[in-house]
C-alpha cells in the first residue's frame, strides 16, 4: 500500500487540475539509476496496463506497476515547502540507505528475491 500526506494530496490535486487529460492518474514509479542504484518517478498517466495496481488515497489514484511495487510498499510520499522551493518527500520503510536529495535510494537485495 501506498500512502499520501495531506499536503502531497493537495500538491497533486493542483498539478492535476492544470493537466489536459482531466481523467490521467497518478503514476508513481521507480526506475534504476541515482546515487543509491534507485530513484523515484512522478507523472500523471492515461494508460493503465492489466498489471498495475490502483489506489485511492485521500481522493487520490495512485498508480503503480508490478515491478515498482517491491520497492514501494508502506512508502508515504509528503510534499513541503522550503526557502529553496517545493518539493515531494519520499519515506520508504524498505530503504536501507538514499541519498541527500531524498530520490534515490538502495534497499536489501533479498526482497528482490520474494
Amino acid at each position: 500500500m501506498i500512502h499520501l500526506s495531506a499536503a502531497a494530496v493537495v500538491e497533486i490535486s493542483r498539478l492535476k487540475a492544470r493537466h489536459p487529460d482531466p481523467h490521467a492518474l497518478f503514476r508513481l514509479k521507480v526506475e534504476a539509476g541515482g546515487c543509491e542504484n534507485w530513484y523515484y518517478t512522478l507523472a500523471f498517466d492515461s494508460k493503465i496496463a492489466a498489471e498495475d495496481s490502483i489506489w485511492n488515497c485521500h481522493g487520490v489514484d495512485v498508480t503503480v506497476d508490478s515491478q515498482s511495487l517491491i520497492y514501494l510498499d508502506e512508502l508515504t510520499v509528503d510534499y513541503s515547502e522550503d526557502l529553496m522551493g517545493g518539493g515531494f518527500r519520499f519515506n520508504n520503510p524498505q530503504a536501507i540507505a538514499s541519498c541527500g536529495c531524498g530520490n534515490s535510494f538502495s534497499i536489501d537485495p533479498s526482497l528482490l528475491k520474494r
